[in-house]
């Protein structure tokens, strides 16, 4: 019936794939991530399961937990009843696999604590920076996920979905400490530390943030995307309240004039009151979508010129709404 599982290149990504694979017994995994999905760039047919990714132009079944996603299909005047798979604006994709999946046969019991991490994990739903920094099975295989190092990346998707198989048969902690996830998540660590210099030496803020409230991180003038973990920002500004990082895009290893940026909540206000939601941000901005402590989006400029002002205009906005919120 279904051939191939085309998912997110994050963990929640791989979670999703795992419950389907589990499912409908498909082996054959391929990742990708938003902007491949929106432009077209992936053939994809009524014989694909599509996992935490906008809807395509056409797939056998859809899973997604994305509102911003939910909404574009108005746009597009598409009829989301008439799509089969499952979305729900739950913490997780993999959470809205899990509860279809339910319906057609019981999972494993492995499966629960691989949703619970992903819920935690995508939504960035931590009380604090100690229980982001902890090392839950989840994290390391994160990590493992986010390293970059030398590898190539085909080698990089066929051991990711030498993951999925694994993370559909086995426990989570089980899986955390195969070899080539402990090889990885040690690669990553060595990655933290380039972040933070890098995070450390490209930090900025508004001018008119007085209060430092929101980190600015700024790669667009970098030749090739570094690899930053823009959340480590919280351990240099820890009062600061949010992040944002900015980077060039890149076509075929071509540097454009169009760019990307994401945001996120500091874990600090999840143990506050607060209207703090970047989702809507980006929605708002008609630039991306995401959830509530963390979103992402793309801007699209002819020039550099153009994406000089409008990377100054899309800030501006960006802070305006956020004060707005409070």
């Amino acid at each position: 019936m279904y051939e191939k599982i085309i998912t997110h290149n994050d963990f929640d990504g791989l979670a999703s794939a795992a419950i389907c694979s589990e499912i409908y017994q498909i082996d054959n995994i391929q990742f990708a991530g938003p902007n491949t999905i929106t432009n077209s760039q992936m053939t994809i047919t009524e014989k694909d399961i599509v996992c935490d990714l906008p809807y395509p132009l056409l797939c056998g079944l859809w899973f997604d937990h994305h509102e911003g996603n939910f909404e574009e299909l108005k746009y597009r005047k598409i009829d989301p009843t008439a799509i089969l798979g499952s979305f729900e604006a739950l913490p997780s994709c993999a959470h809205v696999c899990f509860n279809y999946a339910n319906k057609i046969k019981p999972l494993p019991a492995h499966f629960a604590e691989l949703v619970r991490e992903a819920d935690i994990i995508d939504a960035f739903n931590y009380q604090n920076i100690e229980d982001w920094r902890q090392e839950t099975p989840g994290k390391i295989i994160e990590g493992a996920i986010k390293a970059r190092g030398n590898i190539e990346l085909r080698e990089k998707w066929d051991l990711m979905r030498d993951w999925v198989l694994l993370l559909r048969a086995r426990p989570l902690a089980e899986v955390a400490r195969i070899d080539s996830i402990v090889q990885q998540y040690q690669q990553y660590q060595q990655e933290e530390d380039e972040s933070l210099r890098l995070i450390e030496a490209n930090s900025s803020f508004l001018p008119v943030d007085k209060n430092k409230e929101i980190v600015i991180l700024d790669f667009t003038e970098f030749k090739r995307r570094p690899q930053v973990i823009k959340n480590l920002a919280y351990l240099l500004f820890p009062a600061a309240e949010a992040v944002i990082e900015l980077n060039a895009l890149f076509n075929r290893g071509i540097k454009t004039t169009n760019f990307g940026l994401s945001m996120s909540l500091s874990l600090i206000l999840n143990n506050k009151s607060h209207k703090r939601d970047v989702g809507v941000i980006m929605r708002e901005l008609n630039l991306g979508d995401g959830h509530a402590g963390a979103a992402g989006g793309t801007a699209y400029c002819d020039s550099k010129q153009e994406m000089l002002q409008t990377k100054k205009q899309i800030l501006q906005e960006i802070y305006e709404i956020w004060r707005r919120q409070v």
